[in-house]
């Protein structure tokens, strides 16, 4: 988000990531009046970013229904699928891999991640 935004607009912004983060489905809302289901944080961070890492399946799953993309990087380089496995979400895993979520994507990768931590990654 550009630093000339109007502070309630940053206000707004800041509650949807926060929706994001407490896997609150009532964001799926917000994106049928317009907000753009690939919203940033000022780290990169989408709200499918968000929501993965924190392993919310149903809002993941409501996200991507409303055209997120399971491949964007925030900027760290870190993909959705690699948060959700880093954090062992496999429920979350499974929704991205379904999605077409890219397993080689990003620094480390999912699939790089699964083998530092020794968890399975869907076929």
């Amino acid at each position: 988000m550009p630093e000339s935004m109007p502070d309630d607009v940053v206000e707004f912004a800041n509650r949807l990531f926060d929706l994001a983060r407490a896997g609150d489905e009532s964001l799926l809302a917000y994106l049928d009046q317009g907000v753009d289901a690939d919203l940033t944080d000022a780290k990169g961070d989408t709200l499918l970013m968000l929501a993965a890492y924190n392993g919310h399946a149903a809002l993941v799953a409501g996200l991507l229904a409303a055209g997120a993309d399971p491949n964007r990087l925030n900027d760290r380089g870190q993909s959705p699928v690699a948060g959700a496995v880093f954090k062992g979400a496999e429920d979350v895993v499974a929704a991205l891999v379904a999605a077409g979520a890219d397993l080689d994507a990003g620094a480390p990768s999912a699939r790089a991640t699964a083998q530092m931590f020794g968890r399975a990654l869907p076929a």
